[in-house]
C-alpha cells in the first residue's frame, strides 16, 4: 500500500497576511489559511512588522524576529492557535 502523504512536501513557499487571515503555500501546492486571532502577536502588531517575517526551520517554520513569534506548519495543518490566544492576560 502507498501513501501519499509520503510524497507531500510541507514546506514553505511563501507566507502572506491578507485581512484577518495567515496564509501559507506550501512546496507541494496546498495553502493554509488560519486566523490572525489565533497568534495575538500578529494580531496586534503593525502591518508592517506582519511583512517582516523568516521561513526557518529548513522550510518548516514561520519566524518574526521583531515580534518573537515562530509559527510551524506542523501546527498549521493540526489547526493549533498559539497558547497565548488562549490566555486571559492577552
Amino acid at each position: 500500500m502507498t501513501s501519499l502523504a509520503a510524497n507531500a512536501d510541507i514546506r514553505i513557499a511563501g507566507a502572506r497576511i491578507v485581512e484577518e487571515a495567515l496564509v501559507v503555500d506550501l512546496i507541494d501546492g496546498r495553502s493554509i489559511s488560519a486566523p490572525l486571532s489565533w497568534f495575538p502577536r500578529l494580531a496586534k502588531a503593525e502591518p508592517e512588522a506582519r511583512q517582516r517575517f523568516e521561513i526557518a526551520g529548513a522550510g518548516y517554520g514561520l519566524h518574526w524576529p521583531e515580534l518573537d513569534e515562530d509559527i510551524s506548519v506542523e501546527g498549521l495543518l493540526r489547526g493549533a492557535p498559539s497558547p497565548e490566544s488562549r490566555s486571559p492576560c492577552l
